[in-house]
């Protein structure tokens, strides 16, 4: 149950937006088996002439405004290769999906517990689950 949030300059009218969150979820499934219908994602637009992104070349990675932030929440547990592999089956569908530089991409994981997630209705459906 990942929640995705994704940050990026879209001059495409969503198009960009919509092709980077395909290549996140479905690098998502491909590395992390996430069903393919647990996709909650919230994309947002920025106006590349507005500058409201931020970045250096941290790192000696050189950036440049086709940025994209990525931060995905999920629950605890998957290991450093895993995780590996996520970044790059992400940085590979997103040049595929949307042209993309894998240089521009900067994701972070934040991970979490069963009991940090209510799905609806009130409740911590996670709590005694061993759901994705």
């Amino acid at each position: 149950m990942p929640f995705v949030r994704i940050d990026a300059h879209d001059d495409t009218g969503g198009a960009r937006l919509d092709a980077l969150g395909r290549a996140v979820h479905d690098a998502l499934v491909d590395t992390l088996g996430i069903p393919p219908d647990d996709r909650f994602q919230v994309l947002t637009a920025h106006d590349p002439a507005r500058g409201t992104l931020r970045y250096d070349d941290y790192l000696g990675v050189h950036r440049d405004a086709g940025i994209v932030f990525v931060a995905i929440t999920l629950r605890a547990g998957r290991t450093t290769g895993r995780k590996e592999a996520l970044y790059r089956r992400i940085a590979q569908l997103a040049e595929e999906y949307a042209g993309t530089e894998p240089r521009n991409l900067f994701v972070t994981l934040t991970e979490n517990t069963s009991a940090d997630w209510s799905l609806g209705d009130g409740l911590a459906q996670y709590v005694g689950s061993g759901s994705c």
